[in-house]
């Protein structure tokens, strides 16, 4: 698995691990609309350009699971971050970068380690102690791909990942209960990061 330090390039028809955090551990979502309006803005900016098949949106980060359809994914999410930004910058009357630059990207290749980083990108809440249960945090995919309202997601491949719906639930659930993030599942480099809101803006 390379590297998250290293900028790899977004090619057409390959999945992506995307994720990104504030500049100097600042927060990207202040208000709970910012949410809503971060992800409003990611369909229009993204939906002709990628496939999503999981998100989370934590106060200061985020992580997305994505594949590519079209030659164009690196200046969309450009374009995405540019417009959010100015958006935040004039909410909170602030100036300069929102997020660190360059955004973070790996390339996935492998199937069971696409369905690890499922889990991992949904769990994610709990692990920076934001929530007792990820299966509950408002701000990720999880609740929308079990739910009725599927938003932009893949729900139906994603569900076949895992041999259905209630394989989805199972994996996520065995992983959760067993503890096994650490001792089971593919390791993926971290960013490290200073703690307590240092600790939350590790990835």
């Amino acid at each position: 698995m390379p590297s998250p330090k290293l900028i790899t390039p977004i090619e057409i028809d390959r999945y992506y691990h995307i994720f990104n955090r504030g500049n100097n551990y600042e927060f990207l979502f202040y208000k709970d609309y910012n949410y809503a309006y971060f992800l409003e803005k990611y369909e229009k900016y993204l939906s002709e350009h990628v496939s999503t098949f999981a998100y989370c949106l934590l106060p200061n980060h985020f992580h997305l699971l994505i594949k590519t359809k079209t030659d164009s994914g690196s200046s969309q999410f450009r374009k995405l971050f540019q417009s959010y930004a100015l958006s935040i910058n004039k909410q909170e009357n602030r100036t300069g970068s929102l997020l660190t630059k360059p955004f973070r990207r790996i390339v996935i290749e492998d199937d069971e380690y696409l369905k690890w980083l499922v889990f991992y990108i949904h769990h994610n809440p709990e692990k920076h102690r934001l929530i007792d249960d990820f299966r509950k945090y408002k701000y990720s995919s999880f609740q929308s791909l079990i739910g009725d309202f599927k938003h932009f997601q893949e729900q139906e491949e994603v569900f076949a990942w895992f041999g259905g719906k209630e394989g989805f639930i199972d994996y996520h659930k065995f992983y959760h209960e067993e503890k096994r993030i650490q001792k089971e599942g593919p390791q993926e480099k971290e960013a490290t990061g200073k703690e307590t809101e240092k600790e939350r803006a590790r990835f």
